[in-house]
């Protein structure tokens, strides 16, 4: 991967320009860290990118970054600027391009995010990032109060690259976090829940769930559930217990997953009738939260005699005949009956039983 960005920045710099490789990527390549996103920057504007690049493409005209993707990766190369006036605590109201790229890197966030690599692999730190990496830091380049007050969603990117680096954040940015803090309620919740769900997924989330709580951020994320994780296991995990879905987006598949995995928190995630209704997957995530055995859930499960309805040897026909009584809600009252009957081995699965059982129980239907 590094080698065909190389050939990247070779493609910009035969043109006359300058170009290098700048923010995650380096700095995880001098953790040791293996990352897909690759992040270019250079004195080329868009439409001077566009010219060197056939397939590229400018998804934000008011950001000015130019997608490119080649050698099968994709990149995002953003032009040297200057960011003015930031709207909301959030956006710049306008952008100038310069041709100075410790300005450019000046305007950035954290220091162990301006460390470059030009195309020879030569790194290049004006900000003594690479020091704050040897002693794992997190500190803003510049005032953390005027970070933050430009760009309020830099607290939570602080506390996500602190969990997910396992780094300590230094003293200013502390202070300023707990200063600042209010301002992270004008942030939309589309953006806040993109940075939790980073934070949430990784295998560091214990600690971002420690540090929100250790600034006081629930409070001003409205997750006021947030001190009963005890289990971050999984992202879905996270959130049931958060169970925020009436205020954070989340598409219908994951609102239906949180409501199923609160509801079976509630029932004996050993019990068949639970392990048939809810699913494995459902029944693992609310045993997980309760700390139960997984291994047991999944033995469990695998030894239901029937996983669905479809599994009943009967069919809804059958059974219509077998009690002579034109269709109606009492076919599902049968199969609900079936099922408990199967699933608690009191009933064999065969047409023969399920047969004999419906006609001996006929006047319950």
């Amino acid at each position: 991967m590094l080698e065909n960005a190389k050939k990247v920045l070779e493609m910009i710099t035969e043109k006359g320009y300058k170009a290098y490789i700048v923010g995650g990527f380096v700095r995880d390549y001098l953790l040791g860290i293996k990352t897909n996103d690759i992040d270019i920057t250079t004195n080329a504007t868009p439409k001077e990118l566009q010219e060197i690049f056939d397939d590229a493409c400018m998804p934000s005209t008011d950001y000015g970054a130019v997608i490119i993707n080649n050698y099968g990766t994709r990149y995002e190369i953003t032009t040297f600027r200057k960011e003015i006036n930031y709207i909301n605590n959030r956006k710049p109201e306008k952008i100038e391009y310069i041709d100075d790229l410790y300005k450019d890197l000046t305007r950035r966030d954290f220091t162990i995010n301006t460390i470059c690599m030009d195309k020879n692999l030569e790194v290049l730190d004006f900000l003594k990032g690479k020091d704050d990496l040897k002693h794992r830091i997190i500190k803003t380049v510049g005032s953390a109060k005027e970070r933050f007050e430009e760009d309020s969603l830099r607290i939570l990117r602080a506390i996500r690259f602190a969990s997910i680096l396992n780094f300590n954040l230094d003293k200013e940015v502390e202070d300023a976090i707990i200063e600042k803090k209010h301002l992270l309620k004008s942030i939309s919740y589309n953006r806040k829940k993109e940075e939790l769900d980073k934070m949430f997924s990784n295998i560091n989330a214990k600690k971002s769930v420690e540090l929100l709580l250790k600034f006081g951020l629930d409070k001003e994320l409205e997750l006021e559930r947030l001190k009963d994780i005890n289990n971050t296991e999984s992202l879905i995990c996270v959130w049931s217990v958060l169970n925020v879905t009436d205020i954070y987006p989340f598409t219908n598949t994951e609102k239906e997953m949180i409501s199923d995995i609160n509801k079976a928190l509630q029932i004996d995630n050993y019990d068949a009738i639970s392990l048939y209704k809810y699913g494995l997957y459902v029944n693992q995530q609310a045993g997980a939260i309760k700390g139960l055995d997984k291994k047991k859930i999944t033995k469990l499960y695998n030894k239901l005699k029937i996983h669905s309805k479809k599994d009943l040897k009967i069919t809804s026909d059958e059974i219509i005949k077998l009690i002579n009584k034109t269709p109606g809600e009492y076919i599902k009252e049968v199969y609900k009956d079936l099922e408990k009957e199967v699933l608690y081995n009191r009933l064999r699965n065969t047409t023969k039983y399920l047969r004999r059982y419906i006609l001996k129980n006929i006047d319950k239907y």
